[in-house]
Parts: structure tokens; sequence; C-alpha cells
């Protein structure tokens, strides 16, 4: 297992940006990488809520950690900090042994002039999972974040 690290600046202030991370809807738009597209089947928002989200690759050639083309992982809300932290624990819904185990990931965020310091830091995440693609995931995943909460249309259209 490793931790990966990410981070971006987004031109929306901490309010704008806590409430991205929590809306269902919202995060069905953001959270997910280019070639994909996001589902959320359920998103109980509370410290011990748990929720549940599907990645699905929007081509034939991409292979999923649960399914063909599909990523599915489920977890919960660990720590709800206003408009400064979000902590979930995770986990792959996979047949695969080696993408199983829980993983904690913690978004921070940081007043930064006008806008935020949004940080992640991904922990436990399987050997499995390349870390080159990961990290790339993320920062999609970011940017798409930040064109939500500026407003902006989305980079990955």
């Amino acid at each position: 297992m490793y931790t990966s690290r990410a981070s971006r600046h987004v031109d929306a202030p901490p309010s704008a940006v806590y409430r991205s991370l929590l809306d269902a809807d919202t995060v069905a738009r953001w959270r997910v990488p280019y070639g994909m597209t996001c589902e959320v089947h359920s998103f109980d928002v509370r410290e011990g809520g748990e929720f549940r989200v599907s990645l699905h690759y929007d081509t034939i050639e991409g292979t999923g950690k649960s399914g063909a083309r599909t990523d599915t992982y489920h977890g919960r809300f660990v720590e709800l900090v206003p408009d400064e932290r979000v902590v979930e624990i995770i986990e792959f819904e996979s047949a695969d042994p080696r993408m199983r185990g829980a993983m904690t990931l913690t978004t921070t965020l940081i007043p930064d002039g006008e806008g935020t310091e949004v940080r992640l830091v991904h922990e436990g995440v399987p050997d499995a999972v390349p870390a080159a693609d990961n990290e790339a995931g993320t920062r999609m995943a970011l940017d798409r974040l930040a064109a939500v909460a500026e407003g902006r249309s989305d980079p990955g259209k």
C-alpha cells in the first residue's frame, strides 16, 4: 500500500469547495477522471454516513476493478469539518484480493487569497493500483472540482 498526495488552487472560497465535496449531484460531475462517468448510488452526508459510487469507463478499452468497465467503491464519512476538512474511509468492491482494503481519503481546504488550496491525501492505496494512474486520475478530478466550484464548464468535455 502507498500514499499519494495532490493539491490544486481553486478560485472559489472554501465554503463553495466544501459544498462541492458533499453534494451527491455535484460529486457525480467532478469526482471522476476524464474518459469515465460517475454514478452515485447512495450518499448519506454526516459523520458515520455511508456512500457508494461507481465509475464507468466510456470506452470498451477501459478495465475496471469491480467489473469489466466499472470501478465501484463504498465508504463512510469519518470527519466533516465545515469549510475545512472531509475525511472518508473507502474500499473498492472487487473480487481481486489485491484491490481490497480500506483507504483513507483526507481533503483539506486552506483559504488562499480569494480562493482555496485543496489538498488531497490518499492513504492505503493498494499497490495493484499504479501510482501514476492514481495521481493522474486525482489531478483530473481536481481539475473538474475546480471547474464546478468556480462555475466554469467541465474541462473534460
